[in-house]
């Protein structure tokens, strides 16, 4: 008697379905999303190969994102037959007091870092607003021009201080402790949630190589 396969587990973020890298040349997101869509039904169906999404936080998050881009009902439908929703035990699962010391620790550096930026871009404004004074500039085009541009330089860099890399969303925070419930794998192209789920020890799968892995479970089914 042939011996039942060990069932899998994944946990997907919003990325692992949106991600520009999932898309082939010339394909709309919507389109995309429903060819991976198409790749976990089989690997559901043939392999037992199941996938979940946190409720109601990246849930929502996705079919939003969906709706936003123009994606018809039938392709939320799909969602909601291929993917597990499923809402993390937030009181149960256990965090080692390791990594949350390592979170905080993290998020006090990234914050001093953003403060850093932030003075640099006032010292930018007052520098230049002082030039464009001494050349008797209207104040509304020192407003446009030049303040304007520092702000924008600003957000970029404070964005990237403080949000790259790390955990910025409840989404998710609930994507890991889901993963870390189920003893299952994590599936998302964001650099925050890779670190964490490599500190967590949860396996890690990038988004855009998730339907290669199905596609390549599927071939050596057929093949077997």
């Amino acid at each position: 008697m042939a011996k039942p396969r060990e069932k899998q587990r994944f946990v997907l973020d919003t990325t692992a379905l949106t991600d520009s890298e999932l898309r082939r040349k010339g394909e709309e997101l919507c389109d995309a999303v429903r060819r991976t869509l198409g790749l976990i039904a089989d690997a559901r169906i043939k392999l037992n190969i199941s996938c979940h999404i946190p409720f109601p936080s990246v849930y929502e998050e996705l079919v939003q994102f969906l709706r936003r881009y123009g994606c018809d009902e039938e392709l939320v439908v799909e969602v909601d037959t291929w993917l597990v929703k499923k809402t993390p035990n937030r009181f149960e699962v256990k965090i080692p007091a390791e990594v949350f010391y390592e979170y905080v620790k993290d998020m006090r550096q990234r914050m001093s870092r953003g403060m850093k930026v932030a003075e640099q871009c006032i010292w930018r404004a007052a520098e230049e607003a002082v030039t464009l004074a001494q050349r008797r500039c209207e104040r509304e085009n020192i407003k446009l021009e030049s303040t304007g541009r520092i702000i924008k330089d600003f957000r970029a860099k404070y964005r990237n201080a403080l949000r790259y890399g790390t955990l910025d969303s409840a989404p998710d925070l609930d994507v890991l402790l889901l993963a870390k419930e189920m003893d299952a794998g994590v599936v998302a192209s964001d650099e925050g949630i890779k670190k964490w789920a490599e500190r967590l020890g949860l396996r890690f799968v990038e988004g855009s190589s998730f339907p290669k892995m199905l596609e390549e479970y599927l071939r050596h089914l057929h093949h077997g």
